[in-house]
């Protein structure tokens, strides 16, 4: 990897518009037409047929040729890098991290250039994990290193959400206080271990090539992010100083450590629609999910072990004041809930033991982004 210019000529393989709207027309026959012909067909033959059955299948037929042969065109052109790029502006981005959060997955085999590969970040540009290009990216970079990693279908620019309400963000507070933050993006359609893999590699060189020698590290991961921190944790490494030997503290907001009730939902639902014919279509749509969203379903259980010399602080939200109400008890922060987000499971067991937590009332799972409590506790704990 190398250093991007702020300037310049497009690189051959950075996505364009035009990848996406080759995307955009594959799926659009694989989902919308197939999954109307199919239903259509399905219903017709409950009911013993029709005569129109053939007329429908044809048109079907006809949009399908045209959506293949407008993404293989599409595709065509892009190759060239034609047309600007994703990286070039906030909505690009907002676009690549939730596709790559959905299908990153089938990216990476299908379609590359669209798949994101995980990195450090600054100025919406990847940043080569060297001695020159993290020099360039942090000429004030100190002994005590904070890195955040967003959650599901999210990007580095998610950790500026809520910043018109404090005027601040984690990042900048804790700038305040001597600590360098470093944010990341990862394609967070790949499966937990996978990316914890990515993320070890990553820190490793990070720490190797640091302007100076790292003292303390500290990881604060959103949803997802905290679990493929505690993924990359767990991975083996013959450095001479590996990372994990400089890790202090991780901070986890709303991660869904034994799993997520919303896609445990989806796997029911498209078992319970691939039952039927008539709804069998449905079904497939929900399939669809990459192997990430597959992973927020049992989360990281015994398997992962925390780094036994750093310490955690889990932090969970319920939308109700208090954490113990019947429906905060019930739905969380919508996505997450408390005991999830505390690592206990419905025994007591505990998967930190003596590990600080918090509770965020009145918010949602994305309220954790930038939240005053949050705020509070983090210069506390990374006093």
């Amino acid at each position: 990897m190398s250093t991007r210019a702020p300037a310049g000529p497009a690189p051959a393989h950075a996505p364009t518009y035009l990848d996406a709207l080759a995307l955009l027309s594959e799926v659009a026959d694989e989902v919308v037409v197939r999954s109307v012909r199919d239903t259509h067909d399905a219903w017709a033959d409950r009911f013993g047929g029709y005569r129109g059955r053939s007329i429908a299948s044809a048109v079907c037929g006809g949009l399908s040729l045209g959506l293949r042969a407008a993404s293989a065109g599409l595709g065509r052109v892009a190759e060239t890098g034609v047309g600007p790029r994703l990286e070039d502006g906030p909505r690009g981005r907002f676009v690549s991290s939730a596709v790559n959060g959905l299908i990153g997955d089938r990216l990476v085999a299908e379609r590359p250039r669209l798949a994101i590969a995980m990195a450090v970040r600054a100025d919406g540009r990847d940043v080569a994990p060297d001695a020159d290009g993290l020099a360039a990216a942090f000429p004030e970079a100190s002994d005590r290193v904070v890195v955040f990693l967003h959650g599901l279908c999210e990007n580095e620019s998610y950790w500026n959400r809520g910043r018109e309400r404090t005027g601040t963000t984690y990042g900048e507070a804790l700038a305040a206080t001597g600590w360098t933050p470093v944010f990341l993006r990862a394609n967070t359609g790949l499966g937990l271990r996978e990316n914890g893999v990515a993320l070890s590699a990553l820190l490793q060189r990070l720490v190797e090539a640091w302007p100076t020698r790292v003292r303390r590290l500290a990881l604060v991961g959103h949803s997802m992010g905290g679990l493929i921190v505690r993924a990359a944790g767990a991975v083996a490494t013959t450095a001479e100083r590996p990372w994990t030997a400089l890790v202090s503290d991780v901070v986890t907001l709303g991660t869904p450590h034994l799993g997520a009730p919303i896609a445990r939902g989806i796997g029911h639902g498209s078992r319970g629609l691939g039952r039927m014919r008539e709804t069998a279509t449905f079904g497939r749509i929900l399939d669809l999910r990459s192997v990430g969203v597959h992973d927020l379903v049992a989360g990281l259980a015994e398997d992962v072990a925390p780094l036994p010399h750093a310490r955690y602080r889990l932090v969970a939200a319920t939308v109700t004041a208090r954490e113990r109400h019947p429906v905060g008890h019930v739905v969380g922060d919508l996505l997450v809930r408390v005991p999830s987000a505390y690592g206990r499971d419905r025994h007591g067991e505990r998967l930190f033991p003596g590990a600080d937590v918090l509770h965020v009332g009145r918010t949602d799972h994305f309220g954790l982004l930038n939240h005053p409590d949050v705020h509070r506790a983090l210069r506390d704990w990374l006093a």
